[in-house]
Order: C-alpha cells, then sequence, then structure tokens
C-alpha cells in the first residue's frame, strides 16, 4: 500500500468497497425481501458488481499488484458459489424423445406501438413457426391480437374479462388440466397446464411475477426521484415474496413431472430466484452459453427462466437475439 501511488491508493480503496460489497451480496439470495426490502435491491446490481470486480482485478495485474488478490478471491469465491453469470461451454445433445420449450414476454404483441414497427406480431409469429416449439408460454400476452401459432391446444388466462392481458400456454398435445393462481393486488399472475404426453403427465408452470416497473430508457428509470424509486423497488420485491409463497405452496402437491418457466422479474442472484429454483435443473445454466440475456437492455440481465424437476435431462438451450419486445426469447430441449 505504501508503495501505490495517490491515484492507486483511491483506485484500491475504491475497489475494497466494491469487492466488499460483491462479498456482502453473496447473502443476498438467503434474505427474504419481506425482511429487509431494501437488500434485495443490492440483487439487482450483483452483475456489475461482478464486472467491476473483473475490471478492478484485471486492472491490478496488468500493473503487477498483488491487489488484484483482492477482487479476484472474491470472484473465485462466487464463481464456486453463486449461479454462473457467463457460461463458457455449451452442451447439444440428441434425443428422439426430447421435448422442446420456449418461454417468451412478448410485451402484448407492441400494442401500444413501443417499438416503430407495425409488423411485430407478424416477425414474432414467424420467429414461432421457425423455433416450432412443443410447449410455448407466453407472458404479457395480448388475446385481441388475430394470432394463428398452430398449436392444437392452448390455455390463456386474463385477469378480468375486460382486461385482455394475460398469460397463456400453447401445447401440440393435450392439456388435459389447467388453473391460474390468481394474484392478488397485481396485474402479474402464474398460472399452469397439465399436459399428456404418451403416458406422461407433465405440469407446466407459466410465472410473470410482480414487474419492478423500471423504465430503462429513462433517467433514474423514469422516476422524478431516487427516493421514489427505492420505494417501488421495496414494493415491488415484498410482492414478489408474497407471490412466491403463493406459488411454492401451489407447487409442493404436484409430485410428477413438471416445467416451470417465465418472467421472474429478477436475476438468478434474487431470494426469488433462490427459493424457486431449489431441487431444480435451470436450463441456461445445465446447456446455455454466453450470458443467456434475456432483457432488452445495455447490461446482460437475465430474469427470465425454464427450470425442470431433477429427474429431467436438458439437451441443449438457445437465447434468442430478436428485438421484437422488451424480452428476448429462450427455448431449451427436455427428456426424462
Amino acid at each position: 500500500m505504501k508503495k501505490l501511488s495517490i491515484i492507486n491508493k483511491i483506485i484500491y480503496f475504491i475497489n475494497i468497497v466494491v469487492a466488499i460489497l460483491l462479498f456482502a451480496s453473496y447473502l443476498l439470495p438467503f434474505i427474504s425481501p419481506e425482511k429487509l426490502p431494501i437488500l434485495a435491491i443490492a440483487s439487482l446490481l450483483v452483475p456489475f458488481l461482478i464486472f467491476a470486480n473483473i475490471v478492478f482485478a484485471i486492472y491490478w495485474l496488468l500493473s503487477f499488484k498483488r491487489q488484484f488478490l483482492v477482487s479476484s478471491s472474491i470472484l473465485i469465491l462466487g464463481w464456486l458459489t453463486l449461479t454462473p453469470i457467463y457460461k463458457l461451454f455449451e452442451k447439444k445433445t440428441l434425443s428422439n424423445n426430447s421435448l422442446s420449450v420456449m418461454s417468451y414476454n412478448v410485451r402484448l404483441f407492441n400494442q401500444y406501438e413501443w417499438i416503430n414497427d407495425t409488423e411485430i406480431p407478424t416477425k414474432i409469429n414467424m420467429l414461432i413457426q421457425e423455433s416450432s416449439p412443443d410447449i410455448l408460454v407466453f407472458q404479457d400476452y395480448y388475446s385481441l391480437v388475430n394470432q394463428d401459432f398452430k398449436f392444437n391446444f392452448k390455455y390463456v388466462n386474463t385477469k378480468t374479462a375486460s382486461n385482455k392481458n394475460g398469460l397463456a400456454i400453447y401445447s401440440k398435445y393435450p392439456i388435459i388440466n389447467s388453473g391460474s393462481l390468481d394474484l392478488k393486488h397485481t396485474s402479474n399472475n402464474i398460472i399452469y397446464a397439465d399436459i399428456l404426453r404418451g403416458k406422461d403427465t407433465i405440469r407446466v408452470y407459466n410465472l410473470h411475477l410482480q414487474s419492478l416497473k423500471l423504465k430503462t430508457d429513462k433517467e433514474n428509470f423514469g422516476q422524478e426521484n431516487s427516493e421514489k424509486l427505492v420505494s417501488i423497488l421495496e414494493d415491488g420485491f415484498k410482492k414478489q415474496v408474497n407471490q412466491t409463497t403463493v406459488f411454492l405452496d401451489h407447487e409442493k402437491k404436484w409430485k410428477g413431472k413438471k416445467i416451470i418457466a417465465g418472467d421472474f422479474n429478477n436475476t438468478s442472484f434474487s431470494w426469488v430466484y433462490n427459493q424457486i429454483s431449489k431441487d431444480k435443473k435451470d436450463a441456461f445454466i445445465e446447456a446455455g452459453k454466453g450470458f443467456g440475456k434475456t432483457f432488452n437492455y445495455w447490461f446482460p440481465l437475465r430474469i427470465d427462466f425454464i427450470l425442470t424437476d431433477n429427474t429431467a435431462e436438458i439437451h441443449q438451450f438457445s437465447s434468442f437475439n430478436q428485438k421484437y419486445s422488451d424480452h428476448f426469447p429462450i427455448m431449451t430441449t427436455i427428456n426424462w
């Protein structure tokens, strides 16, 4: 420390603060936002903290300074304990009996023209026809858009008869049972469908957890002051806790094969993800490559997931890059 220049001493001080914050964030998946909602906000910052520590480690390494050990050791610890933010190797295996599943938040098929392109519904339809998943789950579905996705079976749920926004599950296989968890005090929801495939009945959950209402293209995420932004985030995280509890209470009653997919509106470093993904396989972690980015933001955020029970085998995982929504679709192939 004594041999460092004044500028490097300042950089090192900032480095230590960022390293401590990253280390503290490793505890976030185990702390309910209901108890300390302010801490849950930090879970959104974990990817930023990881990259900041990578930059510091590289800086010190190129300077031939032993200070690189601070961030390096924290990053190694995170690599061993956290879900990976980046996958180096993908898995691609073939199976004659695999089931393909796609999850897509379509943002109402651009109903309110967020994207200056009137052909968005058609382009989404073409993407789905080309991908040809066996099961397709939509979040932010809009039932008034006339779409023919060429599936024999579907379950569409909207919050009310007059509100045409909701969730949908499409399937090439018969849907023999379906339902809604009817989340309270929110426009978000969770639905499920039991799909008969051969002799197997597979329960498919479609989750759209509480939106944090962040306008990523606006200054301060669309809020006039930081205090209001924090308040909105805290309220959103508390609702996610309640919704996660409702889901887990419902899910534990199903003992068969299952797929959990959807928009969690939170990252893999959160309490919400940690609770829902327990004793399950994450398709991206099992077979994905790269960042697995699912949200159209300059930073690689993964907030959409496809999970399965532990008896499943994940053969492939893909995240698309078509900007037809504020989310990117994800797709996986599964076998049991």
